[in-house]
This record gives C-alpha cells, structure tokens and sequence, in this order.
C-alpha cells in the first residue's frame, strides 16, 4: 500500500483513516451476549470494511441542510464572507436536478498506479433518518492531477433533507490501484470441489469452532465468532510467513 501525501487548504476537512466511532454511527458498545441488540461492528467484514478508507470531515461551524424546494435544491447554512482568493463560494451548490457539488478543498497524491475513490461514510449504512449525504463513487488518478477537485452528492429525495454538521464525516475515499486489471474466470471443477470441500469442513466444525462465542440477539438471531476466529488465524500466519 502505498503513503498516500495531502495538502490542506481547508484544514477542518481532518483526512484520517475511518474509524468506527461507538458510541456513535458505528453503534453502542453492547457486549456480543444472549438478549443484546445487534451491532454493526459485531460484523466483522463491515467493520474492516468501514476502516478501510480515509474519511473526511464537514469543515464548517454551522450546520448546512440539503433539501428539495418549489424551484430546485435548497442550501439552508451561513458560511461567512466569501474569502479573498479564488474559490467557489459557496462551497456547495446545485449540480443538475438530481447531484449537488461541493469544492473539495483537498489535493491527496497516492503515487504511481494507485487512484483515490470517494465513496458515501460507512455512516450512510448504518443510519436510520435519511439525512447523512451520499457522495457519489468517483475516481480520481491523483499521481497527475494535483488539482483541487469538486466532490458529486446526490440531492436527497422529496421530503427528505442531508444534513451537513460540524465535527462529523461526510464522505470516505479509498486507495485503489488504479487501473481494474483483474479478470474474471470460472473455478475450474478442481477448484470447485476444493473450496466446497472446505466449505464443508468450517461448516460441520463450526458447533466447535464458535461454541465459545455463540449467542442470541434480542431479536431471536444467531451469532458465533466462526469467521472472526479464522480471520485472526489466517492473519497470524501471514505474519509467520512474511
């Protein structure tokens, strides 16, 4: 993976990699019991997931509210004076009937072969009100453009508001190779019969594999720690290999 440099114009923008934030969009920190609710995290794939990327943060002190009136979008929030330079103010505006913009006062250089993606926060996955923005998927090859660029959300349907507030994530972007050079090729019946021959195995030990760990949420479902035990093994062993 390579070191991913940034230059700052907006420095309340605050790029790090996403944590999940409990309590918080990433759930309350109930314990993996008989009785307790579910929670994100005690999904693993989500939780790497969700951790994968850099988020980034809504850099003002008021709060922006992104909603749908008579003639077209409606931007409710104060930015202040427009500043003495060149930028966009403000900073958010329409884009078509259906996307709004906002300048993206970010310059990210992920090296050669590796493109930068935007992608909505992991936030958006987990909320339940409709108001977190959705940015639109979108690749950037930063190793040749080093300019400030405008990130696309979508406009929030009828009826329905995104609400922009300070201290909070907006977006996620992901560190990708940059060109898609994977292929797509059918397993051959050897393959097949290898992984269904494992799948069989986690499968019938899976009593014992997750008997330490299986519980019931309040909502009568099932849970043991079988992928999450072997995701630690499997990542032991890359470390004794390497």
């Amino acid at each position: 993976m390579p070191t991913v440099k940034y230059r700052l114009v907006n420095p309340g923008l605050k790029p790090r990699q996403t944590k999940l934030e409990m309590p918080g969009w990433g759930g309350t920190p109930a314990p993996r019991a008989d009785g307790s609710p579910e929670q994100v995290w005690h999904c693993t794939p989500f939780s790497e997931g969700a951790q994968y990327g850099i988020e980034v943060f809504y850099p003002y002190a008021n709060e922006l509210r992104v909603s749908r009136g008579d003639a077209g979008l409606v931007f409710d929030g104060d930015f202040g004076p427009k500043p003495d330079d060149d930028l966009q103010w403000p900073p958010f505006r329409a884009f078509g009937e259906h996307f709004y913009t906002y300048q993206l006062l970010l310059d990210l250089n992920a090296g050669p072969g590796w493109a930068v993606r935007s992608e909505p926060h992991p936030r958006f996955y987990t909320d339940t009100t409709g108001t977190v923005p959705i940015a639109v998927p979108a690749l950037l090859r930063t190793e040749w453009w080093p300019m400030i660029s405008f990130v696309v959300f979508k406009a929030p349907a009828t009826g329905q508001t995104h609400i922009f507030r300070p201290g909070e994530p907006m977006m996620q972007l992901l560190v990708i190779p940059a060109e898609p050079s994977l292929q797509l090729a059918e397993m051959t019946l050897d393959e097949m019969a290898d992984r269904e021959m494992r799948s069989r195995r986690i499968h019938a030990s899976r009593q014992t594999l997750g008997a330490d760990s299986a519980w019931v949420s309040g909502s009568d479902i099932a849970f043991d720690g079988t992928y999450r035990f072997l995701s630690r093994a499997a990542k032991a062993k890359s470390r004794q290999d390497q």
